[in-house]
């Protein structure tokens, strides 16, 4: 196998447009996120909504107070991340988990398959503890095909349970990176 054959993953997957569907059928009005070029397309979905209110954070922690405020407020709303950002979020995970608030959490993974960068690779291997340390309940995507069922299940779970919950979608979906590439951006 060469390495440029690690790459395999659609250049136009359907699952980013699936998972904006799915979103907006559960009612999600509100969006904090961190840029993430793994939710790109999911993110510019959002943007194009006027119905849903999307807010650029300066760290991954105030997603989760901007999206207790949203719930207490009677809206539904969904914090997407990378997992280099999780480690920024452990102690204000305390807040959902303790006032029996949902959260859900949609978790672009680094650190995996193919990573090329060996910064991304601690916090990649640490996200799932951390997060179950927590009380945090997680749900794997591994394959494009199981990205979409795994999300729903996961907001259902979270919105009807008033639990926090975590999607991690693999480095297996998003594709390998190359330090080349990134060099040349």
């Amino acid at each position: 196998m060469s390495i440029g054959s690690i790459k395999a993953v659609s250049a136009n997957p359907t699952w980013p447009d699936e998972i904006y569907q799915v979103l907006k059928e559960v009612g999600v009005q509100q969006v904090a996120l961190v840029p993430d070029a793994g939710h790109t397309r999911l993110i510019k979905s959002f943007e194009a909504d006027n119905s849903v209110r999307v807010v650029s954070l300066t760290t991954e922690e105030e997603g989760i107070a901007m999206l207790a405020g949203a719930w207490l407020g009677g809206q539904k709303g969904v914090l997407l991340l990378q997992s280099s950002g999780v480690g920024n979020c452990i102690n204000m995970l305390s807040l959902p988990n303790i006032c029996r608030m949902p959260l859900l959490m949609l978790v672009t993974m680094r650190g995996e398959f193919g990573e090329f960068n060996p910064w991304q690779v601690p916090m990649g291997q640490g996200t799932q503890p951390a997060l179950e340390s927590m009380g945090v309940i997680i749900r794997r995507a591994d394959k494009p095909e199981d990205v979409t069922r795994t999300v729903a299940g996961a907001a259902h779970l979270a919105f009807n349970t008033w639990r926090p919950v975590a999607v991690l979608i693999g480095q297996n979906v998003l594709g390998a990176k190359n330090f080349k590439e990134m060099a040349q951006k």
